[in-house]
């Protein structure tokens, strides 16, 4: 049985050595900081071109490693399973094989370097680094970002999609200048927008104010509806109004309190607003009946004097505009224009596409997603100026869709550019101002070259490299994509996994995010956790039990990504607890043994004497 065993492993020794040599062209591409990473990684891939689960097993059955974490030290942990077969036989003068000089020992450091390298040093309370996407108010609120700070941001992350240089300027000088005052280490991350196919602006509804009293159970008035009055276009707030509309400034100067506004609503009801007090910025008025204010309602004021008797309303809230969309709705998706719903004189809703290039590129029958999933189509037609949709998935009882959301066809061979004009654009900003650049939607080792060139034109070489994979095509060409990056000299991995989930399918998700975490390990590439990482607790300030779950997994990764919302500072307290309690049970793949406080002294107490 060992000598079959031993034949089965030397002929896996032989296929990653022959791996390695015909991948030459790739490893001599790497910075020399990457070399033994690289042949690692060759190696690996090697591996995993076949099946070893019955192998796994006979050397499972024997005691001795079955090479299921072997993905930092592939060749020398091979090496060291061969010796003790060998012994094990009976031929002891066999001594394990060194594979790559240093790499049982160094693999740790390996990885732990070049993790420093890209993310700054680990927090001294968890090995694991936290990462938070900063919001608009941290351009305009030092306090925010130094509260961020304080409950235990690593890296800051900029998403250029979003904002403007400006924005990104103030976000950055805020940092620094927090980082400075806190004597805290941290990094910037800034993501290129990329070439996201998110839908274009939609119509908005025609802007309706409604005024309601509020009632008891019977109808009977409790208390009537506010509304403040103050010149148009100012933004301050009249005291006591919950909402606050526009009208002419002179008009607004000759009111009283008692003053008695005369209209008609959306109705063409008669309805009327009475002043109750008036402050510095305008006037609070109270209505006892229900009411629909519009742009071209106009007020008129009651009592009879000298100036202005009427104004027209200003600045009145409009809301988003959005589609209404059920399963077998069409949708035409456009070249460009303003999307609209389907009504008696347009048979089918449209929506603009933002990168219209993909027409060309897309066949009948290949699937679209939109909005991370949440609505699903077929292609049905193709036209120079338009696609035809057909909405197969969306709940019973349909679904809205917005404005500047992202649009996935996981069927289509894309060729997008991973650098668009914008991208070009923003980097010279980027590399002025954060210390690692992520390259969103990279499919291609090409993609990775390009940006490589746009650095050194800029003398940024020496900035970090974040791979986004959240295609398909990205995850596909992982290999080559992590070879090309090991030509930076610090580079990582970042698991997009929402737009990953779309492309790959949510079933197979768990599947993909552990295969991509497996190479990155046998790379010795850190890994970002990202996407939707405790998402309900940071927009609500309660996690879900899957939610702790998956931020537990974060463990298994250099760094997790938590992304903006009202209840960030609880969700990055909630996540530093389960980060730094899970360190002591597992690193990587492997678990970790420590001593169980909560049962010991219970089993103490029942052992016999």
């Amino acid at each position: 049985m060992f000598k079959t065993l031993i034949k089965q492993l030397l002929s896996l020794r032989q296929l990653m050595l022959n791996h390695e040599a015909s991948m030459a062209t790739w490893l001599s591409g790497v910075s020399p900081g990457y070399a033994a990473s690289a042949r690692n990684l060759a190696h690996y891939l090697a591996l995993r071109q076949r099946d070893c689960r019955p192998l796994q097993q006979q050397l499972d059955a024997l005691g001795v490693s079955s090479l299921g974490r072997a993905e930092p030290h592939v060749l020398e942990k091979l090496d060291q399973v061969i010796a003790i077969l060998h012994r094990l036989e009976g031929n002891v003068g066999v001594q394990p094989g060194k594979g790559q000089e240093g790499c049982l020992h160094g693999s740790h450091n390996w990885l732990e370097q070049h993790t420093t390298a890209l993310l700054g040093p680990a927090p001294l309370e968890r090995s694991v680094r936290i990462m938070v996407t900063l919001p608009t108010e941290a351009a305009k609120d030092f306090g925010l970002v130094r509260q961020l700070m304080d409950s235990g941001m690593n890296i800051a992350r900029i998403n250029c999609a979003h904002d403007d240089a400006s924005d990104w300027q103030a976000m950055a000088v805020n940092v620094r200048r927090a980082a400075k005052a806190m004597d805290q280490p941290v990094r910037i991350l800034m993501d290129l927008a990329g070439p996201k196919l998110r839908t274009g602006p939609i119509a908005s509804p025609p802007a309706v104010l409604k005024l309601r009293p509020q009632r008891d159970a019977f109808g009977r008035v409790l208390s009537n509806a506010l509304l403040g009055l103050r010149p148009a276009g100012s933004s301050l707030p009249v005291a006591g109004a919950p909402v606050c509309l526009g009208g002419n400034p002179q008009w607004l100067a000759q009111l009283e309190a008692g003053d008695e506004l005369d209209f008609k609503d959306a109705a063409g009801t008669q309805r009327s607003l009475k002043v109750i007090r008036r402050d510095e910025v305008g006037v609070l008025t109270e209505s006892e009946k229900t009411a629909r204010l519009l742009p071209q309602t106009r007020l008129k004021r009651r009592r009879k004097g000298r100036g202005l008797r009427t104004t027209l309303l200003f600045d009145l809230p409009c809301k988003e505009g959005l589609l209404h969309l059920m399963r077998g709705s069409v949708l035409h998706l456009t070249l460009d224009g303003i999307g609209c719903n389907a009504d008696p004189h347009h048979a089918w809703a449209s929506v603009a596409c933002t990168l219209p290039q993909v027409f060309e590129q897309v066949r009948v029958g290949e699937r679209i997603w939109f909005d991370d999933g949440r609505i699903g189509g077929v292609i049905r037609r193709i036209e120079p100026q338009w696609l035809e949709l057909e909405i197969t998935h969306a709940r019973d009882a349909g679904e809205k869709l917005a404005a500047d959301k992202g649009i996935n066809l996981p069927d289509s061979l894309l060729d997008l550019p991973a650098l668009t004009d914008k991208d070009i654009e923003d980097l010279p900003v980027v590399a002025r101002l954060a210390d690692l650049v992520g390259l969103s939607f990279v499919q291609q080792a090409q993609d990775v070259q390009a940006l490589r060139e746009h650095l050194l034109e800029l003398d940024a070489t020496e900035m970090g490299l974040m791979l986004k994979i959240e295609t398909r095509r990205g995850f596909e060409n992982l290999p080559e994509l992590l070879f090309s990056a090991m030509a930076n000299k610090a580079a990582g991995v970042m698991i997009a996994r929402g737009d990953l989930a779309v492309e790959c399918g949510y079933e197979r998700l768990a599947e993909v995010q552990e295969e991509i975490l497996c190479a990155a390990e046998a790379a010795h590439m850190p890994v970002i956790w990202a996407t939707q990482v405790l998402e309900t607790m940071v927009k609500t300030g309660l996690p879900t039990r899957a939610e702790i779950s998956d931020a537990a997994m974060g463990e298994r990764a250099e760094c997790v990504m938590l992304n903006k919302g009202p209840y960030i500072m609880e969700a990055m307290f909630t996540l530093n607890d389960i980060l730094h309690r899970m360190q002591t049970h597992q690193t990587k793949k492997r678990p970790l043994l420590r001593q169980l406080h909560a049962w010991l002294p219970r089993l103490e107490v029942q052992l016999p004497t």
